[in-house]
């Protein structure tokens, strides 16, 4: 531990919490929701580097972290916002059933414990 105190460049935790308590708590459910996409979507090899980042067990992982957020959190964020991650959520759910060279059962793919199975 150093006994210099923080400067004054960085924002000291009083600071911090202020900042955070201003953001309604839909608006961080849809942060949470697109970072957890976003990082699925990499990792299913979505994205222009393709295979370089493709790693199925950890698309499983948000995928399914993804879900439950959702399925949690249905009663709390409106329509406005739940119907295009609800879609996003799917069409990375289909994303990983086409990638897997042995997919899952329906009903046993990521995610599908929350949004039941999901079809092409």
């Amino acid at each position: 531990m150093s006994d210099t105190p923080p400067s004054s460049d960085n924002p000291g935790f009083d600071d911090m919490a202020r900042d955070i308590a201003e953001v309604p708590a839909v608006e961080v459910i849809v942060t949470v929701a697109v970072n957890l996409m976003s990082a699925a979507a990499v990792k299913l090899g979505l994205t222009e580097e393709g295979e370089a980042h493709k790693d199925l067990d950890e698309a499983r992982k948000l995928v399914h972290a993804l879900a439950g957020l959702l399925d949690a959190s249905t009663t709390e964020i409106s329509t406005f916002h739940a119907s295009p991650l609800r879609d996003g959520l799917k069409s990375l759910q289909l994303a990983f059933r086409e990638a897997s060279l042995v997919p899952d059962e329906p009903g046993q793919g990521p995610g599908e414990k929350y949004t039941g199975p999901v079809y092409g």
